[in-house]
């Protein structure tokens, strides 16, 4: 029953269409790779331009035989590639440049290493559909795909079990009688006149604003959204399978029918200490009423590195990398006092740790930022710089 149907479909779609048109083409059939090779070096050699081979699997030699000019398509991927770049680039130079900037640990408002990603994601995207539109509408000409090739002896060979050759009518050197003479001594098993086909062309000059090829674009998109709108909501959420997306949970910042105030985030309990986090004691106090309490990490290579990259990421954008106060934020913060004075010098590491917890003037806290082990490295690393900018005389003697 079902092959019925296939074979009823068959017949009225597939079949060939009556060839009333003038001649289009001679074209000429060949049985083994060999010869459509020494065919296509014969037709080009001869002084024909407008033919072309049709083999069913691609051979290498062809393009050396047809003596095809290099391809134009690459231009056009170029072209594109380079809008892509220049476009990626000034987009990224308003955003983060010009219309809003962000300061981010005193870098440039506007970097080119960063934004090389984008810059490259947006190359390859922009080449490759407008490759795709021009293969379509300017080089294949579609929808305009009417070829006179098509359900024809030739074409059904071509692409199963033979080897095709054809020059076209339209070719300045085009004898038929020739053509036919030169497909013979090539050895050819079979040579077609094929001729053109009567097609309804439509009222519009320019296939591509046909009304009824843009209604069926049309119909198609709206069939297709509401298929995979169905699909992609309801249909994969079908009993028993949920994805995991329904579950006991609460989002952040949504309402909460549980509790009475309809606040779905929770403070933590009061007077309640989190699992591996002691509270600092004297949060909120002065720096005098600090209680001296000593560096509980050792002084090794592996501390001072971890305290020079945690100083490098947060304490250089106002102090400088080397604690001068030399700020990297080009007057866009105030700028902090050296941190090799005599003052902080002479402090002890429990109280340099306390402003860090705690800050200090418009310096705001570290405290969620920067975890306890590594306010304490970053102290270790602090008190190299100022070893490093006020070493005393003993460091010298001997050297």
């Amino acid at each position: 029953m079902f092959g019925r149907i296939l074979n009823k479909i068959d017949e009225e779609f597939l079949k060939s269409e009556p060839r009333k048109g003038e001649l289009f083409a001679v074209s000429a059939l060949f049985d083994t790779p060999d010869q459509i090779i020494t065919s296509a070096e014969k037709v080009s050699g001869s002084g024909y331009r407008r033919f072309d081979v049709l083999t069913p699997y691609p051979m290498h030699g062809l393009d050396n035989a047809m003596r095809l000019r290099e391809t134009k398509i690459g231009w056009v991927g170029l072209l594109a590639g380079m809008s892509g770049t220049t476009l990626a680039f000034l987009m990224i130079w308003w955003m983060v440049g010009i219309d809003y900037k962000n300061v981010i640990g005193g870098k440039p408002f506007f970097n080119i290493a960063p934004s090389i990603p984008i810059m490259f994601e947006l190359t390859v995207l922009l080449s490759a559909l407008t490759l795709v539109a021009f293969l379509i509408a300017v080089f294949n000409k579609l929808p305009s795909n009417a070829n006179p090739l098509m359900a024809t002896e030739f074409m059904k060979h071509v692409t199963s079990d033979k080897f095709g050759i054809y020059i076209e009518a339209k070719d300045p050197k085009f004898n038929q009688n020739e053509i036919k003479s030169l497909f013979s001594s090539l050895g050819a098993s079979e040579v077609y006149d094929i001729n053109e086909v009567s097609y309804d062309e439509g009222k519009t000059k320019n296939p591509i604003l046909d009304f009824k090829f843009v209604g069926n674009l049309i119909g198609v998109g709206i069939v297709t959204a509401i298929l995979s709108y169905f699909t992609l909501n309801y249909l994969l959420f079908l009993p028993p399978f949920n994805w995991m997306h329904h579950q006991a949970k609460v989002l952040p910042q949504s309402e909460s029918k549980f509790f009475n105030d309809g606040f779905s985030m929770r403070k933590p309990v009061e007077g309640t200490v989190a699992r591996g986090f002691i509270p600092y004691e004297f949060k909120g106090m002065h720096d005098s009423l600090v209680v001296e309490t000593p560096n509980p990490l050792p002084v090794t290579k592996e501390i001072l590195e971890k305290g020079k990259k945690n100083f490098d990421i947060y304490c250089s954008p106002c102090h400088g990398y080397y604690g001068k106060g030399d700020s990297r934020l080009r007057g866009q913060f105030p700028v902090p006092p050296t941190l090799h004075s005599e003052k902080v010098r002479s402090w002890k590491d429990a109280n340099i740790y306390h402003v860090i917890t705690n800050g200090q003037n418009v310096m705001p806290s570290y405290e969620k930022q920067i975890s306890r082990d590594d306010r304490w490295a970053i102290i270790h690393y602090l008190r190299v710089l100022q070893r490093s900018q006020n070493a005393p005389d003993s460091d010298f003697e001997g050297k």
